[in-house]
Parts: structure tokens; sequence; C-alpha cells
């Protein structure tokens, strides 16, 4: 005898309570057809926008063709998860120069792998419900169009700046999928564009990395020089770094839509007091074993002790003048990699031109006095 067929329609609304239970602060389901957004991706590794990341360019179209990447997929089911922790202290963070600015999202701990036992969680609970059935997680693990899909799938609309907006949540979220390979009934997409005329993404970001509107160069944005980019961050864009030393959060910043920014419940996104507001110069003197200690879990680990050095050489000198900086800068240069070493002698130029400018107006004003209040010079 064989078994009856599922109630998808009942597992569908199943899989979305399943699914908060897990943590997901909300879930949608869409089919596969990503054709529409063929051309743009195609035109997008034409202009060569993704960089070094030639993973991009390896896989193609298969990006935007669900059921060439994993074969039988006839539904993928898109999840979001926040992460803003509480007392994310933003301004407060980039407002101090010597301190280093890691991007929220890095603050806690790796989320691929908190998301995708989630979500494989998710799909032995359809098992449980449905018997045998094929199923696969991805989170950044794979070439997919996540929030292309996670937009059909009815979760929020792509904002300018390219990231997924939601309205009652901002963007401070992950977003993951479970492909299925049975034909659920599908959500409504999105249909609401909150964007609108406002360009604040555009206008604001450092290094003019969003060319056009929902069109990132990856080359100039800041997440990918300090977490994608192996070898040396192109000069140019070195002082409009600032403090940030891994990723980048200023086009979610000024987007209006994160004034409903949601905080997150889950305990493992929350802030590592070893990685949160730190000096530069605390971040700088970790050996290699103290930064495999301090980011194990995290996602920051996997640009290694090399690179992490390389971004903190350019924050401290982008830094305040202080002696203290350039003695770590030379000390460090004694025994550093030429990747490093090239990072280190631009922080020192930048701190010794500082100085410069300090004693032309320290000598400037000593002139004034002089002349100007002889009697209390």
């Amino acid at each position: 005898m064989s078994n009856p067929t599922p109630d998808y329609d009942k597992i569908a609304l199943q899989i979305k309570t399943w699914g908060q239970a897990l943590g997901f602060s909300e879930v949608g389901i869409t089919d596969i057809d990503l054709s529409k957004h063929e051309a743009q991706l195609q035109r997008w590794l034409d202009l060569g926008y993704h960089g070094d990341m030639e993973y991009m360019a390896a896989h193609g179209m298969m990006r935007a063709r669900p059921g060439e990447l994993v074969a039988g997929t006839q539904r993928v089911i898109s999840v979001k998860m926040n992460y803003l922790p509480p007392d994310a202290s933003f301004a407060k963070n980039l407002k101090n120069t010597e301190k280093a600015y890691i991007s929220r999202y890095a603050l806690g701990r790796d989320y691929h792998k908190l998301m995708r036992n989630r979500l494989k969680k998710l799909g032995l609970k359809i098992e449980q419900e449905i018997g045998k059935y094929g199923f696969r997680p991805f989170v950044d693990s794979a070439p997919v169009l996540e929030r292309q899909l996670a937009e059909k799938a009815g979760l929020g609309w792509r904002g300018k700046h390219s990231l997924l907006i939601n309205k009652e949540a901002g963007s401070w979220f992950f977003l993951g999928e479970l492909f299925v390979d049975i034909p659920l009934p599908i959500d409504k997409p999105n249909e609401f564009e909150g964007c609108g005329k406002c360009v604040a993404c555009i206008t604001l970001c450092p290094t003019g990395a969003i060319v056009e509107p929902y069109v990132v160069d990856a080359r100039k944005c800041i997440s990918y020089l300090t977490i994608e980019l192996q070898g040396p961050i192109p000069e140019q864009y070195r002082s409009l770094l600032g403090n940030r030393i891994y990723g980048c959060d200023d086009c979610q910043l000024v987007c209006p839509w994160n004034r409903f920014g949601k905080i997150t419940d889950e305990t493992d996104f929350h802030p590592r007091t070893q990685l949160k507001d730190q000096d530069l110069l605390e971040l700088f003197a970790w050996d290699e074993d103290t930064f495999l200690k301090n980011t194990e879990g995290s996602p920051i680990r996997r640009i290694g002790h090399e690179r992490w050095l390389r971004n903190l050489a350019v924050g401290l000198g982008n830094a305040q003048f202080s002696p203290r900086i350039i003695y770590a800068l030379e000390d460090r240069r004694l025994n550093s990699s030429e990747l490093v070493l090239e990072h280190i002698d631009w922080a020192l130029k930048q701190q010794n031109d500082k100085q410069k400018i300090k004693l032309r107006k320290t000598a400037r004003l000593i002139r004034i006095i002089e002349k100007g209040l002889p009697r209390d010079a």
C-alpha cells in the first residue's frame, strides 16, 4: 500500500511555526525561477565587480539556477535571523579613532554553522512529518542568490545598497536557505519597495562602492577590502577605511529603515568582550596564537593573522598621532611579512605626517603668542 500524498498546504504552515521555534525571525517559501536576474548577474561579472572573488565567476549562472546547483530542487525555504546585538554603540566606536571598529555581525559566534545546523533541524523536522525527501541547507556556503530568493519568498526588498530590507526589521539579519525537492505552496513575493527616492546609502558610502542603485563594486567595498581581498589594500582606499578593521556597516547605519532593527534573541550573536570596542594597539599586539584563541568560533578567524595585522596597521595609520602607535608599528616592523610591512610603512608615514602638522601648528601658536602677547609669552 503506497503512502498517502502529504498535505503540503498544512506542511507549509507548520514549516513557518517550526522555523520560528528554531530562532528564525521569518520564514518564506518560493519557487526556483530566478531567470529575470541572470542578465544583471552576468553584467556584474562582466564588469569585474566581483574583484578577486573568482568563485563568483566560476559558478556563473548556477547562482541564478537552484535546480542546477542541487538537482531535483523544486522549492527554496528562505529564512532570516536577527543579529543586532544590544548596546551596539556604533557612533561611540566610530568616533574614537584609537578603537577598532568591527562589523556588528562579526562580534559574536560565526553565524554560518549556527544557521546551517538550525536549517538542517528544520529539514529533519519536515522529514519526520512526510518521510524521506531531498533537502540541503545553505548559509553563504554555495553560489546562491540569497537576497533575490528572500525577496521572492516575501521576506523584504533589496535596497539600493543591494542588501535585503524588511519594513518591520530593517536589515540587521542573516539569510539562509533550505533547498527542498517537494512541491510546497509558495508565498507571495515582496511587492513593497521602501527605498523610494532615498539615496542615503549611495552618498554616504566612504569609498563610493555603490556605483548605481542596487549595484555594488566589491573592489571598492570596505567589507571586501578588509575580509575578501587577499593582497594589499589599494592605497587610494586606505585613509577611507578609518578605524574599520573588519567589515563595514555604514550603508545600513544611514538607512532610515534600521530605526526598526530588532535586537537579536541569540546570545551567541552577542559581542565578545575581547573584540568589541578594543584599542587598535591592543589587537595589533596579538601574536598568531592569541589571535586564533580569541577568534575561535568567530567569522573573523577566516581572514587569518596576517590580514588581521594588515587591516589593523591601516587603522593605526588613520588614528590620531600618538608616539605609542609609532613605537608599536616600528616594533612589529622588525618581524612582519611583506604584505603587513607594506601597510606598516604606509601607517608610519601617516603618523609622521600628522606629527609634522601638529608641530607646525604648535610653532605657529608660539609665534602668535610671542608677537601678540609679549608680556605673557
